[in-house]
Parts: C-alpha cells; sequence; structure tokens
C-alpha cells in the first residue's frame, strides 16, 4: 500500500512529467518546422499559410522571435478564448458536446470537493480506529471512512452528504441533458442542406423470383411513398473491389517514392528493390519498373472487377439507400414501420455519407444476430480472463508479496526510493500499458457485429470499454488488491470478522487510484497535446514521401476525437469521483485536477487540430447520461455495503432510497430529452422544408443526391456539397398513379425505370473510368 510519501513521490514525478510535455508543446508549437503538425485544422480549412514558403532560410524551420518564447503559455488562453457558438460553427457540435463531458465533471465534483473537505475530511480524521487496529494502512487512509469506529454516530454525516451529492448530481446532469437537447435541436434545424437528410437505409428487403431488388426497392416505394420517393441506389458487395483500390493506392505511393528518390538521385542511378518478404530476400529488380508494371496489372483487374459488379445481380444487397423529395418525407420512412412482417423492409436513417463503413453494409442481415451472439460470447471471456494480468498489476503494489516471489529484489527494495516507485508509479503505468491494444480489439468485435456507421461502431466499442474498465479496472482492483493486501488477516480471523476487513479495505484502494489518475489523466492527457507520434511520423513522411500539396495534406494526419476510448475513460473518472466521494474524499482533487486540465487541452485540439470524421449532432449524450447515472448508483450500493460492515444500523436502512430516487430521475430524463437524440420532429423536417423552398425554388435535390451514396471505389465526384444546377423539381417527369410491376401475376413494367439511380450511375461512371 502507496504511504502519502509515496503519493508525493508519484504526484511529483507525475506532475513534473506533465509539466516537461507541455512545455515542449510550447516551444514545438511555435517552431514553423512544426506548424503543420499542431495547426492543421486551420490548413484543411484553407485559413493558415505555410510559413516555410516565405521569409528568410533559417526563419523558415527555426522560430527567431525570442519575445515569442516568453509567451508559451499564451495558447491556454487562446483555446478559452473562443465562444461555443463560434466553435461549433467551426468544429460542429459533437466537438462540444464532448467539451461539455468535462465541464459536466468540473460542475460536479468541483462543489462536492470543497463539501467533502470542509465536513468529511474532518470527521474522519478526528478518530484513531485505523491506529488501535492490526490492519495495514498509511496516513491517507486515515481521512477515509475506515477510520471511524463501528457503530458511530458519525456515519450520519456520511449518510447526509450521499444525500446532498446525489442530489447536487442528478440537477447537473438535468441541467446539461436540457441544454445540450436544445442544442440538438437548434443545430439541426439551422445546419446546412445534407444528403442524410432526405435519405433512409432500407434493409432485409424480401427476395422476390418476379423482380430483381433494383426494381423491386423502386416498386415498393413509389407504392408506398408516392408522393415522397425520389431515388434510391443499391448497395453492392464491393469489399474486393475495395481492397483492389486500396492494394492499388499503397503500390502508387511506394512507386512515388522510388520515383522522388531517383529524382533526388539526379536520375544518376534507377532505385532497386527484392520482391520477397518484406524486401528482404527475392529477386532484385527495378523498383520504379516493378511497381509500374504492378499497378498496371491492379489497374486491369479493378476495371474487370467493376464492369462484373454492375453487370451481375449476385453482387446486390438485399438492402437500399432510398432518397425522397422532403425532409418530412424521410423522416416519416425512417420512423415508422414499413410491413406487416416487421423482419423485412427494415427502415433507419441513413449514416451522412463520410460516415457510412462501407464494408459492413455487404453483410446479410440475417447473420448479424449470430455475429453479435458471438461476439458478446467472445467478450465475456476477454473481460474475465483479463483479470488475471489485472491481479499480477495489483500484486505489484505489494513488497511483501514481491520479496516471497522474488527473494533475490530483497536488497534493492529496501531502498526507499525504489519502494516509492514501485507502489506509487509502477501499478498506474502497468495496468496502462495492459488496456493500450484493448481499443483496437473492442473495435475489431464491432466490425465484426455488422454496423453500418463509424459512428455507431464508436458507440458500441466505447460502451464496451466501459463495462471493461468497470469489471477489471474498477472491480477488479478493489477485489484482487483487497484478497492479496489482507490475506494474512483473512487466514488468522473468523469468519465474522472477514465482511469488517472488506469494508475497511475497500476504501483504502483510493491510494493505487490515485497514482493511476495521476498517469494516466495528468501525464497522459498533457502527452495528447504534445502529439509525439503524429510529429515523427509528419516529418518522416515530409522529408521522404511528400512531393505535393496533397501529400503534405495526407502527412498532416490531424485525427479525430477519440470518443471510442476518450469516452469510457472520462466515464472511468466520474465512476471514481463518485464513489470515493462519501468513502476517502482525498480522491476527489485529482479528479478536479483531471478534468480542467482535460478541458484545455482537448479545446485547444479541437480547435486547432482533430478533424472530425463524422457530424452526428451530439447523438452520443444519451449513453454519457446513462453511464454517470450507472456510476451513482454504484456508489450508492458500495457505501450501502460498506455502512452495512460498520454496523450502522440506523443510517443504512435509509439508503436504500437513494438508488430509487436516482433510477426514477432516470427514466425521467430519458422520457423527457432522450426523444431528441433518437427520433427526427415531423415538425422541424417541415419547417426546414418550408424554409427551402422559399429560399431556394430552383434546387434540384435529386441531382444533389445523385451521387451522395455510390460507393467511394465507385464515386470520385462529391456532389452532395450543396451546389445548385439550376434545375426545378417541377420539370421532372410525372410518375403515374398506377405504378407497374414486372409480376407474373400483373402487367409487366412498360419502360425503363425513371426513378432508379442504381444502375444508370454506376454504368455512367464505370465508363468514365473505361479499362485501358
Amino acid at each position: 500500500m502507496a504511504s502519502s510519501s509515496e503519493i508525493g513521490l508519484a504526484a511529483g514525478m507525475n506532475i513534473l512529467t506533465a509539466i516537461a510535455f507541455l512545455v515542449a508543446f510550447a516551444i514545438l508549437r511555435i517552431q514553423p518546422l512544426n506548424d503543420r503538425v499542431y495547426f492543421p485544422k486551420w490548413y484543411l480549412k484553407g485559413l493558415r499559410n505555410d510559413p516555410l514558403q516565405s521569409g528568410a532560410f533559417v526563419q523558415k524551420f527555426v522560430n527567431l522571435d525570442f519575445r515569442s518564447y516568453l509567451r508559451f503559455l499564451n495558447w491556454m488562453p487562446a483555446a478559452l478564448h473562443m465562444p461555443e457558438p463560434e466553435l461549433i460553427d467551426h468544429a460542429g457540435l459533437d466537438s462540444v458536446v464532448y467539451l461539455r463531458i468535462y465541464l459536466t465533471g468540473l460542475k460536479i465534483f468541483v462543489p462536492i470537493a470543497c463539501l467533502a473537505f470542509t465536513v468529511m475530511v474532518p470527521v474522519n480524521w478526528t478518530n484513531r480506529t485505523l491506529e488501535q487496529s492490526n490492519l495495514t494502512f498509511s496516513e491517507i487512509d486515515k481521512l477515509s471512512i475506515s477510520n471511524i469506529p463501528t457503530g458511530s454516530n458519525r456515519f450520519w454525516t456520511h449518510l447526509v452528504m450521499a444525500y446532498t451529492f446525489t442530489f447536487w448530481t442528478c440537477y447537473v446532469l438535468k441541467r446539461e441533458y436540457e441544454i445540450i437537447a436544445a442544442m440538438r435541436l437548434h443545430f439541426i434545424a439551422s445546419e446546412q442542406r445534407r444528403p442524410d437528410q432526405f435519405t433512409v437505409l432500407v434493409r432485409n428487403v424480401p427476395p422476390d423470383p418476379d423482380e430483381t431488388v433494383n426494381e423491386l426497392v423502386e416498386h415498393f416505394f413509389l407504392v408506398n411513398h408516392p408522393d415522397h420517393y425520389l431515388s434510391h441506389q443499391v448497395v453492392y458487395d464491393a469489399n474486393f473491389l475495395s481492397n483492389l483500390v486500396n492494394e492499388r493506392k499503397t503500390k502508387q505511393n511506394w512507386l512515388d517514392y522510388y520515383q522522388l528518390k531517383y529524382n533526388r538521385n539526379n536520375q544518376s542511378k534507377r532505385p532497386s528493390m527484392k520482391t520477397g518478404y518484406l524486401g528482404l530476400c527475392g529477386k532484385r529488380v527495378d523498383a520504379i519498373d516493378y511497381y509500374q508494371s504492378e499497378i498496371d496489372k491492379l489497374s486491369k483487374e479493378i476495371c474487370k472487377e467493376r464492369e462484373k459488379i454492375t453487370k451481375s445481380s449476385k453482387y446486390v444487397m438485399p438492402a437500399a439507400f432510398v432518397s425522397f423529395k422532403t425532409r418530412w418525407g424521410a423522416a416519416v420512412c425512417a420512423q415508422t414501420e414499413q410491413s406487416r412482417n416487421p423482419t423485412i423492409w427494415l427502415t433507419e436513417w441513413a449514416p451522412e455519407p463520410r460516415d457510412v463503413y462501407w464494408d459492413n453494409l455487404a453483410i446479410p442481415f440475417v447473420s448479424l444476430t449470430i455475429r453479435r451472439l458471438i461476439i458478446a460470447v467472445a467478450f465475456f471471456f476477454l473481460t474475465f480472463f483479463f483479470m488475471i494480468p489485472i491481479a499480477f498489476v495489483q500484486s505489484l503494489a505489494n513488497i511483501d508479496g514481491i520479496v516471497k516471489a522474488a527473494p533475490f529484489m530483497k536488497g534493492l527494495l529496501e531502498v526507499k526510493f525504489v519502494t516509492s516507485v514501485i507502489q506509487g508509479v509502477l501499478p498506474g503505468i502497468a495496468l496502462k500499458i495492459f488496456l493500450i491494444i484493448l481499443p483496437s480489439i473492442l473495435m475489431m468485435m464491432s466490425k465484426f457485429e455488422g454496423f453500418t456507421s463509424i459512428s455507431t461502431l464508436e458507440r458500441r466499442s466505447a460502451t464496451r470499454y466501459y463495462i471493461f474498465q468497470f469489471i477489471n479496472v474498477f472491480l477488479g482492483s478493489i477485489i484482487t488488491g483487497t484478497a492479496f493486501q489482507q490475506l494474512n488477516n483473512f487466514i488468522h480471523q473468523s469468519a465474522n470478522e472477514i465482511p469488517v476487513t472488506i469494508g475497511a479495505s475497500i476504501p483504502m484502494k483510493a491510494t493505487f487510484f490515485i497514482t493511476y489518475i495521476m498517469v494516466d489523466g495528468w501525464a497522459g492527457v498533457a502527452g495528447e497535446i504534445l502529439r509525439i507520434k503524429p510529429l515523427i511520423f509528419y516529418h518522416l513522411k515530409n522529408f521522404f514521401l511528400v512531393k505535393t500539396e496533397k501529400d503534405r495534406e495526407e502527412a498532416m494526419n490531424p485525427g479525430s476525437l477519440p470518443f471510442n476510448t476518450g469516452e469510457p475513460q472520462i466515464q472511468l473518472y466520474f465512476l471514481l469521483g463518485l464513489v470515493y466521494a462519501a468513502v476517502t474524499p482525498i480522491l476527489l482533487p485529482f479528479i478536479v485536477v483531471f478534468f480542467g486540465l482535460a478541458y484545455v487541452v482537448y479545446r485547444h485540439q479541437i480547435i486547432n487540430v482533430y478533424h472530425q470524421q463524422y457530424e452526428s449532432a451530439g447523438a452520443f449524450w444519451p449513453d454519457v447520461h446513462g453511464r454517470i447515472i450507472t456510476a451513482l448508483i454504484v456508489s450508492q450500493l458500495l457505501l450501502m455495503g460498506l455502512l452495512s460492515t460498520k454496523e450502522a444500523t440506523q443510517s443504512t436502512p435509509l439508503l436504500i432510497v437513494l438508488p430509487v430516487l436516482t433510477i426514477w430521475f432516470h427514466r425521467f430524463c430519458k422520457g423527457r430529452y432522450e426523444p431528441a437524440f433518437v427520433r427526427y420532429p415531423l415538425q422541424e423536417a417541415m419547417m426546414k422544408d418550408t424554409l427551402e423552398r422559399a429560399r431556394e425554388p430552383f434546387l434540384n435535390v435529386k441531382n444533389y443526391l445523385e451521387n451522395a451514396y455510390v460507393h467511394p471505389v465507385f464515386n470520385n465526384a462529391n456532389r452532395w456539397d450543396g451546389s445548385d444546377d439550376g434545375v426545378s423539381d417541377d420539370e421532372w417527369p410525372k410518375e403515374p398513379t398506377l405504378v407497374a410491376t414486372k409480376r407474373s401475376s400483373r402487367t409487366t413494367t412498360p419502360a425503363q425505370s425513371q426513378r432508379s439511380e442504381s444502375t444508370r450511375t454506376l454504368l455512367r461512371v464505370t465508363d468514365e473510368r473505361s479499362c485501358p
């Protein structure tokens, strides 16, 4: 168990690390050479000029203005200066709502920390319970509830504080839910036209022996949505074609690299390479000729695959993107049941085009249930088998356990500094290392489940990451840590005293979580702003590969908000703060420092660095709210169990009311505010359609949506940017009231489809990219 001096050493090391990262960032960011690394968002928007293109030679690479070094911390007030409405226009609502998670943490924990230190710390400190016991403890543990004697009336203080903390947390959550719901509705009402506002994704189209999927989708929506249906784009299984395109892109990059290398050598010697594994073995050939021939082969193969997909019905999936003339028509279709059979013609809002995860659209809908069952079982085993390394990490904090396992280290462990590092720093670092590979595994699981948008993949991965952290990092650290730490007491005491030992030991794990917060929350957040990995990779690419302005933009790699990893990590701090607020309040200042530092750092990154892949208008907030509510209920149940071991028979029963009230509050918020995040009000849709018709009476929505949902391997043109071609909707041919069909029992369709964009668009694009 870490003592106060060891916690102080860990705090000092992590504070120095964080300061070193921040100072390094402040110096590196003002160097012209690194301008594209620390301000890529402004370059992508075309609002910043490259300092390397002007000035003296030395000034292109090194900042010689020494006064700027004296203002190295001016990035902090600059990050806080941009008002929230301007930040929404600059970075999108998702980014602003993500920042409000940190603000919510500050609003909750700053008052709670002040109240806890004013009331609870004196109540806990002024006892001698731990000194008179045979438990292992430190000075910090004397500030916890473990230092209050069994059956004491002082537990009424913790009861009152638990109610106070709960009511304050619920008040803040309600205010934030209300504010963000209003922000979302305002954002949707005021944002520019987007293809997903008019488009619905239809899945599980039933097979028909007389009509193709293309014809069946057109017929169904002409019959059931005759006044609003516009066009559709069927989904093709183009995954193999996508792999070929990606492979050609990789080989093109290598060809560019060798051509650049050849030109830099004044064309004196042509570069060569080996064709074997990783270029380490095989026949040596001319690198430029080799990659040129490989690209030519892939280009021919890509053209053949394109033609095969567009002409064969076996590549057509039973799904389609269906577009409507109005937002109102799309909203009605997306939010209603289309068939008497609830398992077919399933509709949902289409993701915006840049949010579509195209690989999963080729997965048959009937296999999704099986896939999700497989992943549920796999996640169960992943979660609980990970307890083994967690238990090992916790054993590192026990010096006696290390001596027993490795007696040869006894002399080294007698050095006070080494002991302080092992108990105060090493457990947090080791746990952080074990968790590095986890997000990639969870994202692979989400992709295997078959979700069709990047935003849904990230939210699903975030949910699993939160569950994993709750079971392994939180519960696993408490349970395994307690068992290792108090093993001797368990063996030598009666069974009736074991619950008392557990009740006293759980609060003592706050010292481990304090070290983890400092490693991950302080030094980790400071390391995020330094961007070490993007900095190194940018300069390597810039030196070896970049030869055009487009290459330089790709080398910047601004990245995006790490929602699938960042949000669950934030939720762990909410959980720790709420659980230990009434148990060991000394942890709260570390939580507050994390939320404050992270808010400033990520606000700076959102303004200057991150370039979002998609915009969901804050659709993830109900998940955030639900997880904070879960943390609040867990804190109440753990406090209830803890007080029961302390024989607080008069105060403990009154805690039963808290979880009930919290669940009722969650249900109230879910019914009052969540509909704004899962459904689009028809009133808002009609209002936006009416305003658009008044402002742009000649807008041709059909041409605007024509290529929006064509698979990227077929479509290079981004026609959904709001451009107007000047053709009115009134000029479209009117559809007959009776819709023709190709079913054998009815009259066949007399003419070629007028509405479907699927085959015509793909054939046109394929013709434009005719095979060599």
